[in-house]
């Protein structure tokens, strides 16, 4: 059986890690060598495209972290779940809702999808 909640709790771990060896070491744990993101901004495929991905996003808000926003859920494999990005203590600026497919338990594509995105950011 699928436990959605540790898959979202994984995926927004990795997107916080800033150690590029760690980070790398969990991308190779949860997601499977064929993985691809997209969202509306950006794409990404294979670990190094979406490794690439999450250091920009670091790069370009580096006071910024991720959290989830309510409960994940899903069911066989696929994972919906939402997400903040924003400095911590405060309500996240930015917010958005993904959608994963798994295989074998390990995450194989995501769909992003942008709820709130302030002018500028």
């Amino acid at each position: 059986m699928t436990d959605h909640t540790a898959i979202a709790h994984c995926y927004i771990d990795l997107w916080n890690e800033r150690t590029t060896s760690r980070r790398r070491e969990l991308l190779s744990e949860t997601w499977t060598a064929d993985a691809s993101y997209v969202d509306p901004l950006m794409k990404g495929d294979g670990p190094d495209g979406i490794d690439a991905l999450i250091a920009g996003v670091q790069q370009r808000f580096p006071d910024f972290r991720f959290k989830l926003i309510g409960e994940p859920n899903g069911y066989g494999d696929h994972v919906r779940f939402s997400w903040g990005l924003g400095p911590d203590g405060v309500d996240s600026p930015i917010k958005g809702t993904d959608f994963a497919v798994l295989k074998d338990g390990r995450i194989q594509s995501v769909t992003g999808f942008l709820d709130q995105v302030p002018a500028g950011a």
